[in-house]
């Protein structure tokens, strides 16, 4: 970064009073919780971890240094639990995301399941001859599941997956939520999620990276290494 582009030494001092100001907030807000899960006490909390990772940047790019604590969570974690103790009832959101990568092998495939199975189906000779026509054809006779395990033979690339399990204090009735089913998802009745993403791999991937570098810079000081074989 250049010199022109670093924050300035007031600009670093304001941050770290806007840390402090953020650390009396939080302990007062805890010193008058109401309960486990005060609202006050999270946000306090999601105002001291942004003061603080505002602070640790403008930190860094002034005077290349770092602070030595960090903040569990963030933006993308889910608020703490509410729902109830004993849950009756739960529900599982699933998202999937797929790219289009190979859009003649999708209307393909789509086409063969059309003369196979809906050839008196009453349905529109002309349905596989679309992308959406054959997505609809095709996620109609395959179960999401089959979809994700053979997402390549129909043209489709994975992209970010999400599965949240949510409580509930009794199931809905039949037709209840049909109308909008994502409308009054409640992410403090989330029991747990689990995500798939390919930034894990690559966050793994430059670990692995890093780790190699260290190995070959130990190999690089000792004498007694022999060269690797570049053919095996």
């Amino acid at each position: 970064m250049s010199d022109a582009a670093q924050p300035t030494a007031a600009e670093v001092r304001a941050a770290a009073e806007a840390v402090k100001t953020a650390l009396d907030r939080h302990l007062a807000a805890v010193e008058r919780r109401s309960g486990e899960d005060d609202p006050a006490v999270y946000e306090a909390f999601n105002q001291l971890a942004a003061a603080a990772e505002a602070y640790d940047e403008l930190l860094y790019d002034r005077y290349d240094e770092v602070t030595p604590f960090e903040i569990p969570g963030g933006d993308d974690s889910l608020p703490p639990y509410a729902g109830p103790e004993e849950p009756h009832a739960v529900s599982v959101v699933i998202r999937r995301d797929y790219a289009v990568a190979e859009p003649q092998r999708l209307l393909a495939q789509a086409q063969r399941v059309e003369a196979a199975e809906y050839e008196n189906a009453g349905l529109d000779d002309e349905a596989a001859a679309t992308v959406p026509g054959a997505l609809t054809i095709l996620f109609g006779e395959f179960e999401p599941d089959e979809i994700a395990t053979r997402h390549k033979e129909f043209g489709l690339t994975e992209g970010d997956s999400t599965l949240w399990v949510m409580a509930a204090e009794e199931a809905a009735e039949p037709g209840e939520w049909l109308e909008a089913p994502f409308e009054q998802l409640d992410p403090q009745y989330v029991v747990c999620r689990f995500d798939v993403s390919a930034v894990f791999d690559q966050d793994e991937d430059t670990e692995s990276d890093d780790e190699l570098d260290d190995d070959l810079v130990e190999m690089d000081g000792d004498d007694d290494v022999e060269p690797l074989d570049a053919e095996r």
